[in-house]
């Protein structure tokens, strides 16, 4: 396991300090020989021991494997901080690194089907929709 990790290199280009945004970007290239792909909590780990900070402020996205394998490209975000990581970053994003919470909701099917019952019903009994709905049928 020690001798995969070895071979992992990162190198990265296009480089921006985003001050407005508290973070630093780039292009992140990995090189991983012998190797399908790396994951991106490993590469989170590499690049914050590359930018000497903590791994909860950087975030990795958008790589793609180039054809025969052995490099992926994808992108990298360092922040300032976790504040500004929380506070810019999207939420589905936070929550692939643990950072937030998934938001559990109803199927988009479902909530289109509630919302069409509504319509059918006027006044105070849409929120007595469902129950009044299942009387009809």
């Amino acid at each position: 396991m020690a001798d995969r990790e070895q071979q992992i290199t990162l190198r990265t280009r296009k480089f921006l300090r985003n001050s407005l945004l508290g973070r630093k970007q780039m292009v992140v290239d990995v090189l991983h020989p012998n190797r399908a792909n790396v994951s991106k909590d490993d590469l989170r780990g590499k690049l914050a021991e590359l930018y000497k900070t903590d791994k909860k402020q950087v975030m990795v996205f958008g790589f793609r494997t180039q054809y025969g394998g052995g490099k992926s490209t994808g992108f990298g975000l360092i922040y300032d901080s976790a504040e500004a990581l929380k506070k810019f970053e999207p939420h589905y994003r936070l929550v692939r690194i643990g950072e937030a919470q998934k938001i559990e909701k109803a199927s988009r099917q479902q909530r289109k089907q509630r919302k069409n019952r509504s319509k059918e019903l006027r006044g105070t009994a849409k929120t007595k929709g469902a129950s009044k709905d299942k009387k009809k049928k």
